[in-house]
């Protein structure tokens, strides 16, 4: 995928861009394959999927409109840095955190953004479960989002204490959501959200389509929430 292609791609999505940062995003690829050799970040390399399917199904998200210019976002468990650290790389304004409980990609996050000379990056090595709990963190972002961690409901205890009051939970998801959300509707309104909009996102050139779900924090997380590490999964709230 050339630059045009990248920008003709978010065009397609109605994603609006003043620099669309092609290079950049290039270099994070390359980074990407490299780092892959070595430690899992991806199962997909070749240079097409990694733009659309990591890439613009990252930028996607801003899409939802939720994301304030300047504004805290926390990528919990952001992996390889979907949707985080290519939110970041598409809009140099957003104060950015990225946790995810493998060194070794904290590591990867952070040599990709010394390369392409981000600021206002901040790579943190630990469990969602236990920074949920730290005041530094806890209800201090305006946004939260995550890609392909978990089951909505748990998804949501990791997530949702990371999210100031007034501020949103955006969880990336597949077609496939809608049992999840129902699945998810006591977490949602036990951790203090509430669903606001279902977001269809079209990522051009494959037939494939994803969606944000957008939760509103409407009101403070109770303090129980996040549980001990373990606990959300082997006992979702449902």
């Amino acid at each position: 995928m050339n630059k045009i292609e990248f920008e003709n791609g978010l065009n397609e999505m109605g994603i609006k861009y003043q620099n669309s940062f092609y290079e950049d995003f290039d270099i994070y690829r390359k980074l990407l394959v490299e780092w892959n050799e070595n430690i899992n970040l991806t199962a997909i390399t070749e240079k097409n999927e990694v733009f659309i399917k990591h890439f613009l199904d990252s930028i996607g998200t801003f899409l939802s409109n939720k994301v304030p210019e300047g504004g805290s976002v926390i990528d919990v468990g952001t992996g390889a840095g979907f949707p985080g650290l290519a939110m970041k790389v598409f809009d140099r304004s957003i104060n950015l955190t990225l946790l995810d409980s493998l060194n070794k990609r904290i590591n990867f996050l952070k040599e990709v953004s010394d390369q392409i000379g981000l600021e206002s990056v901040n790579c943190v090595h630990g469990r969602a479960e236990d920074f949920g709990k730290d005041e530094n963190f806890r209800e201090q972002f305006d946004v939260a989002v995550s890609r392909a961690v978990a089951n909505l409901a748990v998804l949501c205890e990791y997530c949702m204490p990371y999210v100031k009051v007034g501020g949103y939970f955006i969880a990336l998801k597949s077609m496939s959501y809608k049992d999840e959300l129902d699945q998810a509707q006591k977490a949602i309104e036990t951790l203090g959200g509430q669903v606001k909009e279902v977001i269809i996102v079209p990522l051009p050139g494959i037939d494939i389509e994803h969606t944000l779900i957008v939760i509103e924090k409407v009101a403070e997380t109770p303090i129980k929430y996040p549980r001990k590490a373990g606990k959300p999964v082997k006992n979702p709230i449902l």
